[in-house]
């Protein structure tokens, strides 16, 4: 019996993340290694398990990649790894579904909750079928112990607790 199971394009995906600095800007930054597989034909229905890199952490300033890299916030040396493992997905309508799952930063599990835009699918030039796949949501940074701070003069702070995750994924289809 033939198993299927959809796994990650990396050339076509990217996971960005947004956080508030000096209370009056965003800053982005990406995670440029990444793998993730959905463990089945259906979607919505399969297990989702996905990897990140924390070393590949990248926001445009060796300065704040190596903070971020540091103990005060990834912890690089001893968490080589982000996870993030379904528990459900609900359809809200034919394109909307809501992705629960836990996250583990820094060995510290926590259920999100994502919106997903499911893209559809479609096969490219070499036959490959394709499913694409749009998610955004927020987490409070300090549930994972990410706590490193600074006030500012004005009484509010460096960096904002909320950070902003939005991710556009392809995954390929692989039968065995």
């Amino acid at each position: 019996m033939a198993t299927t199971k959809w796994v990650l394009d990396p050339t076509h995906s990217e996971l960005l993340f947004k956080v508030k600095h000096l209370m009056i800007t965003n800053v982005k930054g990406e995670f440029r290694s990444f793998s993730a597989v959905i463990d089945g034909e259906d979607f919505t229905k399969a297990p989702i398990k996905v990897n990140i890199n924390s070393s590949s952490v990248f926001t445009n300033n060796d300065d704040r990649d190596n903070h971020l890299k540091s103990g005060d916030f990834f912890d690089v040396e001893n968490h080589q790894e982000l996870t993030f493992e379904s528990t459900s997905i609900e359809k809200v309508d034919d394109e909307e579904y809501k992705l629960k799952g836990m996250l583990t930063i820094k060995g510290v599990s926590k259920e999100v909750t994502l919106d997903v835009e499911f893209g559809g699918t479609n096969k490219d030039p070499w036959g490959n079928e394709k499913a694409g796949f749009s998610l955004s949501g927020k987490i409070n940074r300090k549930d994972w112990e990410l706590n490193w701070n600074a006030v500012l003069e004005s009484g509010g702070v460096l960096v904002s607790d909320e950070v902003k995750i939005q991710s556009e994924v392809q995954f390929i289809k692989q039968v065995s």
